[in-house]
């Protein structure tokens, strides 16, 4: 019963999360993607259009403030969890649990890109067992991968 409702405290943080992320704010300081060598996918939109808008028949616009190298290079590290959820407008991933390779203890992770930037600080990860959360270190190490991972995909889509 207690991790049903740890499950559910868990689900309705992650929704409102994404929520509060829906939120208005400035638009000012945003880069197009054409002088934007970090891979920011953001674009200036008018203030009076909502997230509706863009499932718009004729709405060729789309409003994407992740990161493209993180956001990959996420999906890439965790590759052997099973997605449970992502939304690349919040920037947000959930996954299951799974067992990585050569591993016996099961992982599940939310991450949240909450930044166009390719830094650090953009990249938030929580990384469980079904013991509870891990050590730091496990944490940090993952969150090393991934962005070690995200800054070689930019180093190679720089080459092209």
């Amino acid at each position: 019963m207690g991790r049903i409702k740890a499950r559910n405290i868990a689900v309705i943080a992650i929704i409102c999360g994404s929520l509060a992320a829906c939120g208005s704010g400035s638009s000012s300081g945003r880069d197009t993607p054409a002088s934007n060598p970090q891979g920011r996918g953001a674009i200036e939109t008018d203030p009076n259009k909502t997230i509706w808008s863009l499932f718009n028949k004729g709405s060729t616009e789309s409003v994407v403030l992740v990161n493209k190298y993180l956001w990959s290079a996420s999906l890439e590290v965790l590759g052997f969890l099973p997605v449970q959820s992502v939304d690349p407008f919040t920037g947000v991933i959930v996954t299951g649990y799974g067992t990585p390779p050569g591993g016996g203890r099961a992982y599940r992770a939310t991450v949240l890109i909450d930044d166009p930037s390719l830094d650090a600080r953009s990249l938030n990860l929580s990384l469980q067992s079904r013991s509870g959360p891990v050590s730091a270190a496990t944490s940090r190490a993952v969150e090393d991968a991934i962005l070690s991972r995200a800054r070689e995909l930019r180093i190679a889509d720089n080459k092209l």
